[in-house]
């Protein structure tokens, strides 16, 4: 297992929509195994695929407590079936957009179908953390970050805030 370096805003390839895993092989369990790591060390709960530079439909999550035994999620190619009505507002951060946290609100439930490692179909249904987490992670397949569901204000102060700082790196 490797630790891969994080791809962080503004960089352009966060807003690409992440292409469908054809068939769950060695390579695809391989890169699930480094994006666990990758995630764990960071620390973090959730990784997509795209954070790593990997445009593929893949997303890493585990919602587990500190000192509680780790439950390691790997999702493949997901598709959220139905969201409730009901909202919750959790404050989100992301491993893309180090040390910037802000509330988003979501739909409370969802349920969706995806690909396990074992590569057969699986339905869940998540509340909670996991709802919010698993939202989070999806919308990055699809190019989306959690500060769109902010303020225009505010994310344009972070987008310029991110995109100084990736300037005076690249000097």
């Amino acid at each position: 297992m490797t630790i891969k370096p994080l791809i962080i805003l503004p960089d352009p390839l966060l807003r690409q929509v992440s292409k469908p895993i054809e068939q769950v092989d060695a390579d695809v369990l391989t890169l699930a195994d480094d994006m666990l790591e990758t995630m764990y060390d960071a620390p973090g709960i959730g990784l997509a695929g795209i954070q790593i530079g990997v445009a593929r439909r893949i997303l890493v999550v585990d919602v587990s407590r500190e000192g509680e035994e780790k439950q390691p999620l790997v999702v493949i190619n997901p598709q959220i079936l139905t969201s409730s009505d009901e909202r919750s507002v959790y404050e989100e951060g992301c491993l893309s957009i180090p040390d910037y946290y802000a509330e988003v609100e979501r739909p409370a439930a969802v349920t969706m179908e995806y690909i396990g490692r074992d590569g057969k179909q699986h339905r869940m249904e998540a509340d909670g953390l996991l709802a919010t987490c698993l939202q989070h992670e999806i919308d990055h397949l699809n190019g989306v970050l959690f500060i769109d569901h902010i303020s225009r204000l505010k994310r344009e102060m972070v987008i310029k805030k991110f995109t100084k700082a990736a300037k005076t790196k690249a000097i």
